[in-house]
């Protein structure tokens, strides 16, 4: 048993011990089905806390030749696989933690050799008996030698693989450098039996270098059939919350909110906390600061202001993150920073809608916190504004509603083009950020009756207030504007809110540069969600 070479089972077995323990087996099954093919390569991006490494040790824990590891998964998912026991601990395993061997910028010029240093060093204990064998040499020769002499081949897993360009963010050469390496390792080599790695951001890319796209990649994008096998899924946080007598409710909205294909996904890490401490509250601080975000939504990049505040208030943005480069500094346009902030966990993705919004209530405190200090102090006032503004709505005081959404209009000039349909909804949305403790989130351009209301706020479970239909428009009458929801018929969509409906019909008059209101309620009863 090495510590490179063949490790043992310690890792896994220490997660097995864990107050919390979800049974992620199922991922072998995976490997299995693509150990010794051309498709043997598998790349795996989530964010901080979603288990990646967990699941990178019980990847080397099943094949790893250093342990008996039969009981660790006696019972668990993974037995159903035909192939189980096949595979069990039978391969020579190469188990790397880029982060250990790169722990600061000091050691960016000898990580590498480092790396293979380790690794043959151990490799000549565990084979004696090959002959050619040079400490000094390249890693990748010496495996092809051992290979060719043994006909052994091996698993690699690398956790963390992409820290180099989290630590080396500005330096090209150290990163080409160490793709050159892993394409080395990688490309073209009969040794390889699997490649399982890890990391926060998918494969870089760019030129030559792309040669490494050999690997197959699960990211937050594109999680595919192993979506469910990193964070917790509904129905496992349900339980959890069942076992520890915590609200399922209230966890939903706290850390629901990822959305990987067809599965929600909830931070792992922010759960078992949660289980533990029984205290809602947001777990990110525990390896992240508010500064990490406020470095990329401070760019200067067109609509990227107006895109954080339209989400913070619960919208959603659509993007092209095909230009992302999968680094954390080539930027071109406001997508690539988004996409980048749904690698870092700080967003999620419908790949339907292709879209991204703020997950959940406990990543949400991390972009108010992000947005307290410096450039966004007109989003901070017009927040504050509205839980006044939604009271005077509840009141049927469209006077004073439009008197508050034209202050918003002003404070957030700086954030937004305010002339187009896009900018008139963020402002809306600003305006009834107070929404979140008593609506769910809000449904844009909800298709209702004959045509589409623009902004609809349903009532939470249990929340005894009216449904909310916001028309917005430009240069008409209020008053056409409510005519216009009573002519689509918007109320007809939500008839099983058996509750009042408040229609909210705000114009902007450009000309005059102000907005007017004028609230209806319609349909009297007792709200039933």
């Amino acid at each position: 048993m090495g510590i490179y070479v063949n490790p043992g089972n310690t890792a896994f077995q220490k997660a097995l011990n864990s107050d919390i323990y979800i049974d992620k087996t199922d991922l072998i099954t995976y490997t299995n089905s693509k150990i010794n093919k051309t498709n043997c390569f598998i790349c795996v991006s989530r964010p901080r806390r979603f288990g990646k490494s967990m699941a990178a040790d019980m990847v080397a824990a099943y094949y790893s030749k250093g342990c008996d590891s039969a009981g660790l998964f006696a019972g668990r998912k993974a037995e159903a696989d035909e192939g189980f026991n096949k595979h069990l601990n039978q391969y020579n395993v190469i188990r790397l933690d880029i982060q250990k061997f790169l722990e600061s910028q000091r050691e960016l010029d000898t990580f590498i050799s480092e790396i293979e240093r380790a690794v043959i060093g151990e490799l000549m204990d565990v084979f004696p008996q090959c002959i050619g064998l040079d400490r000094s040499g390249r890693l990748k020769f010496m495996l092809e030698k051992i290979f060719s002499q043994t006909g052994q081949g091996f698993v690699f897993v690398v956790d963390e693989w992409d820290c180099v360009f989290r630590i080396a963010k500005e330096q090209k050469e150290v990163q080409k450098a160490y793709l050159d390496f892993l394409r080395g390792l990688f490309k073209g080599s009969a040794y390889v039996e699997l490649a399982y790695m890890t990391g926060i951001l998918p494969i870089k890319k760019y030129g030559e270098h792309s040669a490494i796209n050999i690997f197959k990649e699960f990211s937050m994008l594109n999680p595919g059939q192993i979506a469910g096998c990193f964070g917790f899924t509904e129905s496992e946080v349900e339980i959890l919350c069942r076992h520890h007598g915590v609200d399922y409710g209230e966890t939903q909205k706290w850390y629901d909110g990822y959305q990987l294909g067809d599965l929600h996904i909830y931070n792992p890490q922010a759960v078992a906390e949660l289980m533990e401490n029984h205290e809602f509250q947001s777990y990110w601080a525990g390896t992240e600061t508010y500064e990490a975000l406020k470095v990329y939504i401070d760019r200067n990049f067109d609509g990227l202001k107006e895109a954080i505040s339209m989400m913070l208030c619960s919208g959603r943005c659509k993007i092209d993150p095909l230009t992302f480069q999968n680094d954390m500094t080539t930027f071109k346009t406001k997508d690539d920073i988004l996409t980048l902030l749904v690698h870092l966990g700080y967003l999620t993705y419908d790949k339907r809608s292709s879209e991204v919004y703020i997950p959940n209530r406990e990543v949400s405190l991390e972009f108010l916190r992000a947005v307290k200090t410096g450039g966004w102090d007109g989003l901070v006032r017009a927040l504050n504004r509205s839980e006044r503004i939604l009271l005077s709505t509840w009141e049927l005081d469209g006077e004073a509603v439009a008197k508050e959404i034209s202050e918003i209009h002003n404070e957030t000039a700086s954030l937004l083009k305010y002339h187009d349909e896009n900018s008139l909804t963020c402002t809306v949305l600003m305006a009834y950020y107070s929404a979140k403790a008593f609506y769910m989130n809000p449904i844009m351009e909800l298709p209702s009756g004959k045509g589409l209301a623009d902004v609809v706020y349903l009532p939470a479970r249990n929340v005894e207030r009216p449904a909310i239909v916001i028309e917005l428009k430009w240069n008409k009458s209020p008053e056409d504007t409510i005519r216009q929801i009573r002519d689509k018929q918007y109320e007809a969509r939500i008839k099983e809110y058996m509750g009042d409906i408040l229609l909210v019909g705000i114009n902007y008059n450009k000309k005059r540069k102000v907005h007017e209101c004028v609230i209806e309620k319609i349909r009297s009863g007792n709200v039933s969600v």
